[in-house]
């Protein structure tokens, strides 16, 4: 099954997380299909600390990839 979720990078204390298309199976900061977007919730622009590419989004969903809460949240709070 491929899931569209979150993937945890950056250091201590200090998150940053990459949206990607991955295989549900996989580790969540393992091996993924495509990196399509990022959420930095420590960036002090709130316009700016999201970007997600919507055609990628679309795109997976029709070959039925599943969105997690949280990457739902983050895109409807996005637009």
């Amino acid at each position: 099954m491929i899931k569209i979720r979150l993937s945890r990078h950056g250091v201590k204390k200090k998150p940053f997380y990459q949206i990607v298309v991955t295989n549900s199976k996989s580790p969540r900061d393992g091996r993924f299909i495509e990196r399509i977007g990022y959420f930095n919730p420590f960036y002090s622009k709130k316009a700016n600390n999201i970007k997600i590419n919507k055609d990628k989004i679309n795109f997976w969903l029709s070959k039925g990839a599943i969105i997690s809460k949280r990457v739902n949240f983050l895109i409807k709070h996005n637009n």
